[in-house]
């Protein structure tokens, strides 16, 4: 069974950084499909940044292009979020799922996703 934790998130002024960290022990997640969604208060769950499996290819949602990127670092079995420029806009609770064999039309889609970690609060706050 695939387990994820996330770490990273905290309190950061806008204009601030933060790099988030989805990582799984015992399954290599290169094998897999990951997703970084995000929830903020009275919203529904949305995408945020999407990377497949080999050979890597993102999914972006529009409103963190340009200051969002994700990456993968194999050997820790650890995929991050970087977060650059933020807005009181991107607090949520951030969420990283993992999906196996999945389709690149489906890369955005929550339903897609079988693994999900229990989610790290970001707060974007002057």
């Amino acid at each position: 069974q695939l387990q994820l934790v996330e770490s990273g998130g905290g309190l950061v002024q806008p204009g601030g950084s933060l790099r988030l960290s989805c990582a799984a022990s015992d399954v290599a997640l290169d094998d897999y499909a990951i997703g970084w969604f995000r929830q903020a208060p009275g919203k529904e769950r949305e995408a945020v940044l999407c990377i497949s499996s080999s050979p890597g290819i993102t999914w972006s949602a529009n409103a963190v292009k340009g200051r969002f990127t994700i990456s993968r670092d194999n050997p820790k079995n650890t995929v991050y979020l970087h977060m650059n420029s933020l807005k009181p806009e991107d607090t949520a609770i951030y969420y990283c799922a993992a999906a196996h064999n999945l389709v690149l039309a489906g890369l955005n889609l929550e339903d897609e996703y079988d693994y999900w970690g229990q989610g790290t609060q970001v707060t974007v706050s002057s």
